[in-house]
């Protein structure tokens, strides 16, 4: 499965320690991120991750593009809710992308643990079958 990593700068450190607690799972997917968050994540668990510009640059849109064109299967956007971004118009135009093309999206820790569990037991493979 192709999964994408988005956080925002106050949830980096969390993405990085689910990352860890997770890397036995997803070393066996083929993971992107926006540019901060993959290096950060990559340099934390030694995990391969292909990298897009940084979130503010434009990173935000080629997942975007990459969810368009059926190229990712879920999304894992840890987010700052209290704090109002100036790219927020972008990232929910990101989440109805996710939603129009039926793409499972954890914007928290608690989600996201469900979805990589269900990863594991091969609960999201129906989404091979629907490319």
């Amino acid at each position: 499965m192709h999964i994408a990593l988005i956080a925002h700068d106050s949830k980096k450190e969390l993405m990085i320690q689910f990352c860890i607690a997770y890397s036995g799972i997803l070393s066996k997917h083929s993971l992107c991120a926006t540019g901060t968050t993959g290096k950060q994540v990559s340099e934390a668990t030694g995990l391969s991750i292909q990298q897009y510009l940084t979130g503010s640059q434009g990173g935000c849109q080629q997942i975007g593009a990459k969810i368009s064109c059926n190229e990712i299967d879920l999304l894992i956007f840890f987010r700052d809710p209290l704090n109002r971004k100036p790219s927020e118009p972008n990232e929910t135009d990101l989440l109805r992308l996710c939603d129009v093309h039926n793409i499972p999206v954890a914007t928290n820790i608690a989600t996201a643990e469900a979805l990589i569990m269900a990863l594991e037991r091969g609960d999201l493979d129906w989404r091979e079958y629907m490319r």
